[in-house]
């Protein structure tokens, strides 16, 4: 098993960015939801904790960051004559937000949404990185090569704020635990050559 610079215990099947590369319509449609809804994720958490100073101060500059990722991805689609199309079923997402524990009190559910946010950012940027080294395509390989230098350091920003709120050995406890079950998902996950995740 193949423990990845990310953190990720890990790598993705060398064959969805071989595929990826005849989707790359739709690969880049749930890229920008993706953007989208990390953008929408981190608003999200400002306006439900924002006593916490460094948290909002962190993600507060994320969210624009994110927001001009997904207008740049916007802008490959209809440069290439394509529209946004509607938003597709995530079902990584989906099932890895499983892993995370209901309850608790207010800063243990901040610690466990932290996590999962880094999580996504760890397998987005891993996916990034596969695009730029493998997609075929010049003008899409330096995109998403930016794009990876971009987004590399949010996994950890995550991290950091998770450990700020909460005990760090808490916080590494849940990140192994989280990273298990999501290395049991992947290798439970056909990969779909269509979708980011």
């Amino acid at each position: 098993m193949e423990k990845h610079v990310l953190g990720l215990e890990m790598a993705t099947d060398p064959s969805w960015v071989e595929n990826a590369r005849t989707s790359i319509r739709d690969v880049l449609i749930d890229h920008a939801y993706c953007e989208q809804k990390a953008a929408s994720s981190c608003i999200s958490l400002i306006i439900q904790y924002p006593d916490k100073t460094e948290l909002v101060n962190q993600l507060a500059p994320v969210v624009a960051e994110e927001w001009t990722h997904f207008e740049m991805v916007l802008a490959k689609l209809q440069a290439r004559g394509w529209v946004l199309g509607p938003q597709r079923k995530d079902d990584y997402v989906e099932k890895i937000s499983a892993l995370i524990k209901k309850g608790g009190n207010r800063d243990q559910q901040l610690m466990e949404r932290l996590l999962l946010n880094a999580l996504i950012e760890a397998r987005s940027c891993e996916r990034f990185r596969l695009l730029w080294k493998e997609i075929g395509d010049p003008e899409l390989s330096q995109f998403y090569y930016d794009l990876m230098v971009s987004e590399a350091g949010h996994y950890k920003n995550f991290l950091s704020l998770a450990k700020l709120y909460a005990s760090p050995e808490l916080v590494e406890k849940r990140w192994r635990e989280i990273l298990a079950g999501e290395t049991e998902i992947i290798k439970n996950m056909k990969p779909r050559e269509d979708r980011m995740h």
